[in-house]
C-alpha cells in the first residue's frame, strides 16, 4: 500500500445521524453488551488492520481475521456480515474525516468558500485520499447496483449535488454529479496511476479544469 492505515480510534459508542457503515449488531438492550460489542469490534478490526500491513488488502480474508484475534470464524461474519463489510470497515474511520472536512471544516474544502471552489477541493482532496488507500478501497469495492447505492458513496455524491445546484442550478445536477463522481472512481484512479503512469498532481490538474469548464 502507498500509505499505511489511519490509527483506530478508542472505542466508543456509535453516534447517530452521521454513522455510515452500521456493522454488526448494536446490542442496545444492553450497556455491557454494547461496551464488549465494540471491544470486539476494534479488536477485530485491529486484527485485519495488522493484515493489511504485512500482506496487503488481499490477505484479508474472514478466517485470517479470526485466526489473528484468535476468535471463531462465525465471531467475525456475524460482526461485519462478509468480507466486502470489514473491509468497508476498515476505511470506516478515514471515512468519517473526510466527511468531517467537508461538512464542518475550513474552507475551501468545508463551509465558507464559493461553490465552485469547494467542488474543485472536494475533488482534489478526494483523489489524494484514494491513492493513499487505493489497495484497500479497490478491495472493498461494492460490486453491480452496490456500486452507487452503498451510503459513503450516496453521501459524497449528494455533497457533490449540493454544490452544483449552488454553482449551476440550471442543470441536472444529478446527472452531473454521476460524471463528476466517475472521475474520482477507484478503478479509475488505479488505472491511470498504476498503469498509465500520471502522477497525482496531473489527476487533480485535471478534475480542476473539468470543474471550471463545466461551471463556467
Amino acid at each position: 500500500m502507498s500509505a499505511g492505515l489511519p490509527p483506530f480510534p478508542t472505542p466508543q459508542e456509535p453516534f447517530e445521524g452521521t454513522e455510515l457503515l452500521q456493522l454488526g449488531s448494536s446490542d442496545e438492550e444492553n450497556p455491557c453488551l454494547r461496551a464488549d460489542a465494540a471491544r470486539n469490534r476494534a479488536r477485530l478490526l485491529e486484527a485485519a488492520a495488522r493484515l493489511v500491513a504485512e500482506h496487503g488488502a488481499a490477505g484479508v480474508t474472514m478466517e485470517a481475521v479470526a485466526a489473528a484475534a484468535s476468535v471463531g470464524k462465525g465471531t467475525v461474519f456475524r460482526r461485519f456480515g462478509d468480507r466486502n463489510g470489514l473491509l468497508m470497515a476498515l476505511l470506516d474511520h478515514s471515512e468519517k474525516k473526510f466527511q468531517a472536512a467537508f461538512f464542518g471544516g475550513p474552507p475551501p474544502l468545508g463551509p465558507g468558500a464559493p461553490p465552485v471552489e469547494r467542488l474543485d477541493a472536494f475533488g482534489r482532496a478526494l483523489l489524494r485520499r484514494s491513492v493513499d488507500e487505493l489497495e484497500l478501497q479497490l478491495a472493498a469495492e461494492p460490486s453491480g447496483h452496490r456500486r452507487f447505492s452503498n451510503a459513503p458513496r450516496r453521501l459524497l455524491r449528494g455533497h457533490v449535488i449540493l454544490l452544483l445546484r449552488q454553482a449551476i442550478p440550471e442543470a441536472d445536477c444529478e446527472l452531473l454529479a454521476m460524471t463528476l463522481m466517475a472521475y474520482l472512481d477507484p478503478s479509475a484512479i488505479h488505472y491511470l496511476t498504476a498503469e498509465c503512469g500520471m502522477p497525482l498532481e496531473r489527476l487533480e490538474a485535471g478534475w480542476s479544469d473539468l470543474v471550471a469548464r463545466l461551471t463556467r
